[in-house]
């Protein structure tokens, strides 16, 4: 398989650009940026620097993942979303958890300018840690649960851990997006996220979209990362 092929693969990929240090945010920006297919600025970038943060995403002609998970009453989150639309980020994240009226009135926001994706459970939470909040029960189920939420209230898709991709999928066809957290190639370390998965399971899965921060914003060899990250996607028998 050549280069073309790992190149294609490499589209799918939103590398999420986690840094306090301005010139390391715009050196990842200008190095990805010609290398990958989505480049996502979450709560860290955007807390510090704001609408700049996505506008120096933006300028190397990459769609933006503005990842900031709205979660408020209806009205506060409808007026977000349309601030968002004004940014021109291509994709957005509101938590599921805020039910159906607010996802609703992002995705009356968003009037098809954005794509509303509906964070279901953050991949650091497993059993044990729902179990501490009072939301007993199988992750999966609620996963299920709350991306048939988001489905009908209008959302583009949601945001899921890869463990979850494979029944998400069969209960919700394309162009539903499903965009997976959590990736690591099969020599990284998990940190600080439980469920996780490989590239090539995570797209075995039915995943659209994967999201890397550290296995490739830390790796010591960006590229080597990145090739070996875009390898493990190609071999994947899809």
């Amino acid at each position: 398989m050549d280069e073309s092929d790992h190149t294609e693969f490499r589209r799918r990929i939103a590398v999420a650009l986690d840094t306090p240090d301005r010139e390391q945010f715009r050196r990842w920006i200008s190095w990805f940026g010609p290398r990958v297919g989505v480049l996502k600025v979450g709560l860290e970038a955007f807390v510090r620097w704001g609408p700049a943060a996505v506008e120096e995403a933006g300028a190397q002609g990459r769609a933006v993942f503005l990842d900031l998970k709205f979660h408020d009453i209806p009205n506060t989150v409808r007026g977000a979303v349309r601030s968002a639309r004004k940014l021109g980020v291509r994709y957005l994240t509101v938590h599921a958890g805020g039910g159906q009226a607010m996802l609703e009135a992002a995705v009356d926001a968003a009037q098809g300018e954005v794509a509303i994706l509906a964070v279901t459970l953050l991949t650091h939470l497993d059993e044990p840690a729902l179990k501490v909040l009072d939301l007993e029960g199988p992750a999966p189920r609620r996963v299920e649960n709350w991306a048939t939420l988001a489905r009908r209230a209008g959302c583009a898709g949601v945001v899921c851990s890869p463990l979850e991709a494979a029944a998400l999928r069969r209960a919700n066809p394309a162009p539903f997006l499903l965009v997976t957290p959590g990736i690591r190639s099969v020599a990284a370390e998990a940190g600080d996220q439980r469920r996780t998965a490989t590239p090539s399971e995570a797209l075995r899965a039915g995943a659209d979209l994967l999201v890397i921060g550290r296995p490739l914003t830390r790796a010591q060899d960006r590229q080597a990362a990145l090739d070996r990250i875009g390898a493990e996607m190609s071999a994947t028998d899809l």
